[in-house]
């Protein structure tokens, strides 16, 4: 007997994008697994935003469909969606006079009832969610009081508090130190290896080789690439994609890619 074909977390229905007259994704047919970390590469412009708005729901793309859960994500209802699926956007909101605290409990209100209040256990899980961000004994900061990076993790920690299924982060290291971006990706991919599914936008290749299980790529003239990250993210393609040579390094255990900056030109 056959086993039968799992249904995919997230899948985009031969998706096409575009941004006025440009087209950003053509016909994009992409299943996404449980257990699956994807990164999301490409020039600035080239559609990652775009790509992951249309993946939530929030916006409708020019053709095609995204399914959740094998439904129409934009048949869905909001709360339906919310308890599902997260997005991480690129730039948190000022927030208004609210606490740490308040600002991560609202990652609880698709699971709440209407008219209810938090419960003990919702506070536990954001406070939970706080301290995994490196912000325990920050809950009762003002959230206008953080600075760029605090407020970015508050985000993070928001999202976790909202404890979905799928995970769209769109550049979620913006404004992140090198240790925090670093404890970032860690606990994505912790979250994938769990059975949840991740998909981030990133700008950095070797990040996405180190942590991701998967890649796709945005060419910014609706061309799409994916697959698994060392298949995917080769020197060629990567060269392709950013316009600048790359090569590949290896020190006998990692591979990574470096720009082959050419030489300078002759005086």
């Amino acid at each position: 007997m056959s086993t039968p074909t799992p249904t995919p977390r997230l899948e985009a229905v031969n998706l096409s994008l575009a941004r006025g007259e440009r087209t950003l994704a053509e016909t994009l047919a992409l299943p996404l697994y449980p257990g699956q970390c994807w990164a999301l590469l490409g020039q600035n412009g080239a559609g990652k935003t775009t790509l992951l708005h249309a993946l939530a729901g929030i916006l409708a793309p020019g053709a095609g469909m995204v399914r959740l859960d094998g439904a129409d994500i934009r048949a869905l209802p909001a709360r339906v969606r919310a308890r599902r699926l997260g997005l991480l956007t690129q730039d948190a909101s000022e927030g208004f006079e609210e606490t740490v605290l308040e600002a991560a409990l609202a990652g609880r209100h698709p699971h709440i009832d209407r008219f209810a209040g938090e419960s003990d256990r919702d506070r536990e899980i954001a406070v939970a969610a706080l301290r995994r961000c490196g912000l325990a004994g920050f809950e009762t900061r003002r959230v206008q009081s953080l600075s760029g990076g605090e407020r970015r993790r508050l985000a993070l920690a928001t999202l976790l508090t909202q404890n979905p299924n799928v995970l769209l982060l769109d550049e979620p290291l913006n404004h992140l130190d090198l240790k925090w971006q670093g404890c970032l990706l860690h606990q994505l991919r912790a979250r994938a290896d769990e059975g949840g599914l991740v998909l981030l936008s990133l700008h950095d290749p070797n990040l996405a080789l180190r942590h991701c299980t998967h890649a796709l790529t945005l060419d910014g003239r609706g061309g799409w690439q994916a697959g698994e990250v060392d298949t995917v993210l080769s020197a060629e393609t990567l060269s392709r994609l950013y316009g600048v040579p790359m090569r590949a390094l290896h020190d006998g255990q990692t591979r990574w890619m470096a720009p082959d900056t050419p030489p300078a030109p002759h005086a």
